[in-house]
């Protein structure tokens, strides 16, 4: 909860963005507060980005009222955005300069002195876990690598709060942990965390709490564990078939308190997953695989959405 005299670091109230005569982000309530990590989810073409935009003071509201850092984006743009640190969902960092020069180079866009720059370039290379490659040219290094730079630099100028749009597409599972003990790391030295994401492990690991967005409206918001207990069951059935087989979802119908039919598989929720499985063995439903798990958050992105995240 904060305090009287603590505002938050973003406020949202009826917040909409228009592109001609489409509303991409359709009249939302946000408030993310200081020292979190607040999730956005949602498919493609939700609203997410557009958001993070405006947050990030970089595109103008359409309507509504928005603060960053109690401070309206519209008006103070640019010294909210000396505040801020931004790791876009795309690298784009200097491919011909080395790591150092990038931390070196991006510093001195934000008037910091050359001997405070130096330092501190020193400090995000070791954060990063890239001092042994602080004299190689960028264009080489691995995507993990790319990214741990990228957000390094975002934080050269020292941010209260960090947006990551999509920090780790296209990574391994190693560089992705890896990138989240960096920003578990952040977040316990106090910087709050605005992060959009299609991987939903990763919005369970990060955020404290979160919003699923779906045609530029707010469908959910809580935390991971509050969502889950809201929109799913404690347990998931799930039946895979071959491609091409029949699922037969009206044969198990009455064994869960939802099904959930996909092209490959059936997902059955329920209390009790082991009871459900073994009837749906007693009635002769044989599947190429099953399991059974408990709810995460895809499954209340199904639920919400009726879509995967990769749309």
């Amino acid at each position: 909860m904060l305090g009287v005299d603590e505002p938050s670091m973003v406020q949202a109230k009826a917040l909409v963005k228009r592109f001609g005569d489409f509303e991409a982000v359709r009249g939302i309530d946000v408030e993310v507060r200081r020292g979190e990590a607040f999730g956005f989810l949602g498919p493609n073409g939700a609203g997410k980005s557009s958001t993070m935009r405006m947050i990030a003071s970089v595109s103008p509201r359409s309507d509504g009222d928005l603060k960053v850092l109690g401070m309206d984006p519209n008006i103070e743009g640019p010294r909210i955005r000396a505040r801020l640190g931004v790791v876009p969902q795309q690298d784009n960092l200097d491919n011909e300069l080395t790591v150092r020069q990038n931390l070196h180079v991006y510093g001195r866009y934000f008037g910091l002195s050359r001997a405070h720059v130096r330092r501190k370039a020193v400090e995000l290379m070791e954060f990063a876990q890239l001092s042994d490659r602080a004299e190689d040219e960028v264009e080489p290094l691995s995507g993990g690598m790319k990214r741990r730079l990228t957000i390094a630099r975002a934080l050269v100028n020292d941010p209260e709060l960090l947006l990551l749009d999509e920090p780790t597409t296209g990574l391994d599972p190693q560089a992705r942990h890896l990138l989240w003990d960096r920003l578990f790391r952040l977040k316990a030295q106090g910087v709050t965390l605005i992060i959009t994401t299609h991987y939903m492990d990763e919005a369970e690991q990060l955020c404290d709490r979160l919003v699923v967005m779906d045609g530029g409206r707010i469908a959910a918001e809580g935390s991971p564990a509050e969502l889950i207990l809201r929109y799913s069951t404690r347990e998931v059935v799930e039946l895979r078939f071959a491609p091409g087989e029949e699922v037969p979802a009206d044969r198990v119908a009455d064994l869960a308190d939802r099904v959930e039919v996909l092209p490959d598989r059936l997902l059955l929720y329920t209390a009790a997953g082991e009871s459900a499985l073994e009837q749906v063995r007693q009635r002769g439903v044989r599947s190429l695989s099953s399991l059974v798990r408990r709810s995460t958050l895809e499954d209340v992105f199904l639920r919400l959405t009726g879509r995967t995240l990769v749309d």
